[in-house]
């Protein structure tokens, strides 16, 4: 890390808000006039709604993440969080990846650490689920599912074999619907390799409290996306919630109980809790309180906005706020990065105003459901085009953007891959074992005379 006497405007995050917002300062800045640091856990930005597809085995876990270095040239990106940050003095603790935390100063501060899994209090929940917010899970989870396959091929107990063949998602919005339906249809591309495992054999269960799935598509395209989730024999209980998962039996409010070897738990996000730290006001369900312009209310020299954010949605009317979603997202950025370089300069703030495009949704290969400008419905395989034309064009980077239309290309010609790489989860057992002390030889079994003789003796 370089020590600058130039201003520094500090990004917290690096996921869709602070990749697009760095990206944009470092394009609107005029030579010398700021440093740009990025803090994050992680080396990458992920483009979140490619998970279900990276689990489905549709596009490469790597072609769906951006390096920030890469990214950010021009930009100090450094690997670790920042943990508290005191007003008074303008300064940040980091806690890098590696040694002693450390406070770095800063002139300007945005805001963007997005979100984490929202969860409940439910037996058996930690021990057993899986989540779907980073790509480390997506490739679990695609691995996880081959290696039930394998396990239900290579087991007599009929018991296990209908465990591991039993999958729940819990949560009916985006990722949960597009996340069972790509595993769905993998599952029954990879049964087709197997002897004793047909698609028959597996049992898909969705699990959404509220009275409909897909939501944000409006009631039809809901009720539609449920009728042929149904038809691929995928059990959608609305209207319910899952009560515990202990030592993976699954015991749902609607009375079904079910042992499952995989439990995917979608069920919303909530702000990331390190906010609590950041001395900022934060709304009643955590998110940091901005005004339009996206500046945090009360402060001229922080900015924020994206799932961490309550952003007031002007196009929507009084009293609306931006939904959690990419679209927002990554169109806040660019207004966030314009203001930053106003605020720098001493210039007027923009207001935030975006009006939702719509809404799309991929349920697996060729399938799909899309509503635009809050008009146009389509459904089936021209939907599935429209998901894929959008969400290809908002992947950051021409790099990626080539990798993933190349992955897409490919399997036009290719068939799917179904190889499960369940050892990934422990890469280091198998090294571990071979280092380790040699086990004791087993003595070799005496001959029956031998033994008749020593008897006698």
């Amino acid at each position: 890390m370089s020590t600058t006497e130039r201003p520094r405007i500090l990004i917290v995050g690096g996921g869709y808000v602070g990749l697009y917002a760095a990206m944009r300062i470092l394009k609107k800045m005029r030579y010398g006039e700021a440093t740009v640091t990025v803090v994050d856990p992680r080396s990458y930005m992920t483009y979140l709604p490619f998970l279900p597809e990276a689990a489905g085995g549709n596009v490469a876990p790597r072609n769906l993440v951006a390096p920030l270095r890469s990214a950010l040239k021009k930009a100090e990106v450094l690997t670790g969080a920042v943990t508290g940050v005191d007003h008074a003095r303008k300064v940040a603790t980091i806690q890098p990846a590696a040694g002693d935390s450390y406070e770095l100063p800063f002139d300007y501060l945005v805001v963007a650490t997005g979100s984490v899994s929202r969860t409940f209090p439910i037996p058996g929940l930690a021990e057993h689920g899986i989540g779907m917010k980073t790509v480390e899970e997506a490739i679990s989870l695609r691995n996880h599912v081959m290696a039930q396959l394998d396990k239900a091929e290579s087991t007599t107990d009929e018991a296990v074999r209908r465990k591991a063949l039993t999958f729940v998602v819990v949560g009916g919005g985006f990722a949960g619907v597009e996340t069972i339906a790509e595993i769905e249809d993998m599952a029954r591309d990879a049964a087709k390799i197997y002897k004793t495992v047909s698609r028959d054999d597996m049992r898909f269960i969705m699990v959404e409290a509220a009275n409909r799935i897909l939501p944000e598509v409006g009631p039809d395209l809901g009720l539609w996306t449920k009728e042929k989730l149904e038809e691929r024999n995928i059990e959608v209980f609305i209207e319910t919630s899952m009560e515990s998962c202990v030592d993976q039996h699954v015991v749902l409010k609607n009375g079904v109980e079910v042992d499952a070897s995989t439990i995917v738990w979608t069920a919303g996000v909530k702000p990331n809790p390190v906010l609590a730290n950041f001395g900022l006001p934060l709304g009643p369900r955590g998110h940091v309180d901005t005004a339009a312009t996206l500046q945090v209310q009360g402060f001229d020299y922080v900015w924020s906005a994206g799932d961490n954010a309550q952003v007031p949605d002007l196009a929507s009317g009084e009293g609306a706020w931006c939904p959690p979603n990419a679209q927002h997202a990554c169109r806040q950025a660019v207004v966030l990065g314009d203001n930053v370089i106003s605020g720098m300069r001493g210039f007027p703030q923009k207001e935030y105003k975006h009006k939702n495009l719509g809404a799309v949704a991929g349920l697996g290969l060729h399938k799909g459901v899309a509503i635009l400008f809050g008009k146009v419905k389509l459904k089936g395989r021209l939907a599935w085009w429209f998901h894929r034309a959008y969400h290809g064009a908002m992947v950051p980077t021409v790099n990626r953007k080539i990798r993933v239309f190349t992955d897409w290309t490919l399997a036009i010609f290719l068939k799917r891959e179904t190889v499960g790489l369940a050892q990934m989860e422990k890469p280091f057992e198998a090294f571990q074992e071979a280092a380790g002390p040699a086990p004791k030889p087993v003595e070799a079994a005496k001959p029956a005379a031998d033994k008749e003789l020593a008897s006698s003796k």
